[in-house]
């Protein structure tokens, strides 16, 4: 399966600890596609459907249903935890979410 920054896929996060996101969920690949082609894992964001707003997080439409790009949770995790490929972030999502990472990561 070839994955791609910016695609929403189904993962399964469990085992978890703690105060991390649980559960088979939808989540996002944030890393390049670069590591993504070459690596055994990716890093990815998963999303929510939790009405709390954080500067954390993007929202985002998904399967009609409204939800959040969880950015104070990313993870890598090992390709073999997802379960299937879904769609992509729109052009507005992906600019939104460059900018949170930049402004959470890297000021």
């Amino acid at each position: 399966m070839e994955l791609k920054q910016y695609q929403i896929v189904i993962v399964n996060l469990d085992p978890t600890q703690g105060s991390e996101i649980k559960k088979t969920r939808p989540c996002v690949i944030i890393s390049p596609n670069e590591m993504n082609r070459h690596l055994k894992t990716v890093t990815i964001a998963p999303l929510t459907i939790s009405k709390t707003n954080y500067p954390t997080r993007v929202n985002v439409l998904f399967q009609n249903k409204m939800g959040k790009i969880v950015l104070d949770q990313v993870r890598t995790i090992d390709k073999a935890r997802i379960v299937k490929a879904a769609t992509f972030l729109s052009k507005k999502e992906i600019e939104l979410t460059k900018q949170i990472i930049y402004e959470t990561f890297v000021r």
